[in-house]
Order: structure tokens, then C-alpha cells, then sequence
């Protein structure tokens, strides 16, 4: 199911598409808006708002249905955590980190591991996470240290993970480790490694996005056996890339999201707010703001959804990955700008945690950082169009 192009070249999404964004937003403001401001506050886990997506089969949008999913797309989940973004940044982690997380199965994984993780996650039986970053390699994933060594009918693997998100509520974690070392990123594997074999260190004191914890991972000794491994051994980094390019366009919808309710925020209180005799609303430094915020959100929604589209037909790999690029780094830069101009339409107040804007502030950052900093989104795009 796809989005459709018009003579006009307007981007429009068809019924179904609508209904299902009219029904995540509809749950979003009556279950999820309610919480987000303690889940930040309290850094709390929201365990209710997984079993609330749960309930209503939501987690397995991207999922085929042979492995109990709704087999819908990318477009589909960008559609949905930009709904639920409008009023939390943590809640649609329950769609972008699993989304990630499991693309190394989906992509190179056997029939049996889609049956049994695929499965599990779409039906919310399974919680993943996914760790590929180090201390000492963040962009620079090629440059892991953590080894996996074969013995006997498993790999042993012993490595330090970081900034791990979902990892000490996972159920298993999709890490990658090198098995070839010599090889450099032609040396790295990734492995299905199950709670009980990693050992989750310091939780992380986070600046936003607080209610999903993001910790150290340790693997010591960790033996799993050689069914886990996923896909060809060293297949890992290109399994690994592809995978990314198939889930950032999510990570632009959050910032969508969170630039769209920015706007519906701010623009709400200008509409009450006087000063001067008048609502702030009539004020032309004020209409600027809102409307640069509409004209961004605006064209940071066509990105994602383009993008988005392309991954469901396929057109996900080297050639095509600067478009990609461009809707996660232009809806991220987006998402931050919205915020800043936000919290300065409500003046003080946005400056208050008694408003959302401050929240939505420190959340956007993360957006800009997470899945490839949008300083290595701008490198990738420009590679690609001077064909380095």
C-alpha cells in the first residue's frame, strides 16, 4: 500500500492511510498526551502505552502478515509515529527502535529467525533492541572492537556496547561484532543475542527522550549458538547499512511529529495569549514564526513520506540513500527549529515545564544526532551527488 502522486505532483495519502493516522492520532491524544510529560519527568519506562499498541495491533505495521504483522510499509509506520510524535518522543520508540532493531532479520535472516523474532515482535511477545555503537565507534561503525569467535557449534562474543536503547527491557538485542577482524567492515557479523547473555551496565542520564532507557551493554563470554547468527558471516556492516536506510526515514517522522506539535501548540496559545491589547496572533513577528514553522513542517512531511515511499518499492541501497538522507536531516533540523521558535512564540512560559515546548526542545536534539548525525547525513548527500 502505497501513498499516491497527483498531475499536480501533490503528495496525498489514500483512505486507508488516513483512517490509520486518524486512529493512532485519536489514541495519541486520549492515552498517550495524558503521560508524556510525567514519562519525561519521572524517566519512566511507559509500559503502558506498549501494551496499549499491543492491544490494538499496532506494533507489527511493518511486518508481513505471514509473521502476524498488519504488512503494511514504511510509509504506513512513519504515517503512525508522526501522529503519536505530535504529543511524546518516547511512546513511537515502540515503532523506530523495534523497527531498527529487526531489520537485520528481516533483511538477511533465515525463515526460522523471521518466524520466531519477526513474529514475536509484531505480536508484542518480544522486546528488541538493537547495538551496533562502541565508545570508541559511534559514526565510525566499521570501527567496532567487539569479536565473536567461533567455538565448537557457538560464538563466543566479548565486546562493550553503548547508548543501547531498549536494552535492559529487551528480550534479545541484534548486535554486531566482528568475526573477521583482518577484513575490516567486510569483517563484521550480526548476531540474535537473548536476555541472560548480555549484561546491561550504567542506564544513561539523558538531556530528553527519558522514558525509554539507553544503557551499556556488555558481552562477556557471551555464547549463543551458530543458528543466531544472521545472514552471511561478514555481511553484517552492508546488512547493517541497508537497515538504517530502511528505518531513518521513521526517525524523520518523529521529528515531523514533534515540529507539528510545536506548531499546533504554538499556535493555540497565540491565538489566547494578549499583549499589547490584542491576541499575540496578530502580532506580524509572531505569524512569521508560525508560518516558517508550517512551511518547514510542511516540506520536511513531503521528504519523509518520499522517502518512505521509496523504501517500500525497494529503492533503499547506495544510489538511492541520499534522498533518504535528506528527509531524516531536513525533518530532524526541522523538529529542532520548531521547538526553539516554539518555546520563543510562548515567551516565559515556554521556557516553563508547566508547557510542552521545553520537552519538545530537548527531545528534537536527539533527533539530530541519532542514526547517523545530520553532519554525516549532509556528508552521504553530498558523496552521492558528486559520486565520491
Amino acid at each position: 500500500m502505497t501513498g499516491k502522486v497527483d498531475a499536480r505532483g501533490a503528495f496525498e495519502l489514500d483512505e486507508s492511510q488516513r483512517m490509520l493516522a486518524d486512529t493512532v492520532y485519536e489514541l495519541s491524544r486520549r492515552h498517550v498526551a495524558p503521560r508524556a510529560a510525567a514519562i519525561d519527568e519521572n524517566d519512566e519506562y511507559p509500559e503502558d502505552i506498549f501494551q496499549l499498541l499491543k492491544s490494538h495491533g499496532l506494533l507489527g505495521l511493518y511486518v508481513p502478515e505471514a509473521y502476524g504483522g498488519a504488512g503494511l510499509g514504511i510509509l504506513e509506520t512513519c504515517v503512525a509515529i508522526e501522529q503519536m510524535a505530535r504529543f511524546c518522543s518516547n511512546s513511537p520508540l515502540f515503532f523506530s527502535v523495534h523497527l531498527l532493531a529487526t531489520r537485520p532479520v528481516a533483511i538477511g535472516g533465515s525463515e526460522e529467525q523471521k518466524k520466531t523474532y519477526l513474529t514475536g515482535v509484531a505480536r508484542g511477545e518480544l522486546r528488541p533492541a538493537f547495538s551496533l555503537t562502541e565508545p570508541h565507534a559511534g559514526s565510525d561503525a566499521a570501527n567496532i572492537s567487539t569479536r565473536a569467535v567461533r567455538d565448537g557449534d557457538s560464538w563466543v562474543i566479548n565486546g562493550q556496547k553503548c547508548y543501547c536503547t531498549g536494552s535492559s527491557v529487551a528480550d534479545f538485542i541484534t548486535v554486531a561484532a566482528k568475526t573477521e577482524p583482518d577484513k575490516g567492515a567486510k569483517g563484521i557479523s550480526f548476531f540474535i543475542v537473548p536476555r541472560g547473555a548480555f549484561r546491561v551496565g550504567r542506564h544513561e542520564r539523558k538531556m530528553g527522550m527519558r522514558g525509554i532507557p539507553t544503557c551499556e551493554v556488555f558481552l562477556e563470554n557471551a555464547r549463543v549458538p551458530l543458528e543466531n547468527m544472521i545472514g552471511e558471516q561478514g555481511l553484517g556492516f552492508k546488512t547493517a547499512m541497508l537497515g538504517f536506510n530502511q528505518a531513518r526515514p521513521a526517525i524523520g517522522a518523529r521529528g515531523v511529529g514533534l515540529a507539528q506539535g510545536c506548531l499546533d501548540y504554538a499556535s493555540a496559545y497565540a491565538r489566547e495569549r494578549e499583549a499589547f491589547g490584542k491576541p499575540i496572533a496578530q502580532h506580524q513577528a509572531v505569524q512569521f514564526m508560525l508560518a516558517d514553522m508550517f512551511m518547514e513542517t510542511e516540506a520536511a512531511r513531503l521528504l519523509v513520506y518520499r522517502a518512505a515511499s521509496m523504501v517500500d518499492n525497494g529503492d533503499y541501497r547506495k544510489e538511492h540513500v541520499h534522498f533518504i538522507c535528506a528527509a531524516k536531516c531536513y525533518a530532524t533540523d526541522t523538529a529542532m527549529k520548531a521547538a526553539v521558535d516554539g518555546v520563543q512564540v510562548l515567551g516565559g512560559a515556554g521556557y516553563m515545564m508547566d508547557h510542552p515546548l521545553e520537552r519538545f526542545m530537548r527531545d528534537a536534539k536527539q533527533l539530530q544526532i541519532i542514526e547517523g548525525t545530520n553532519q554525516i547525513q549532509r556528508m552521504v548527500i553530498a558523496q552521492n551527488l558528486l559520486s565520491l
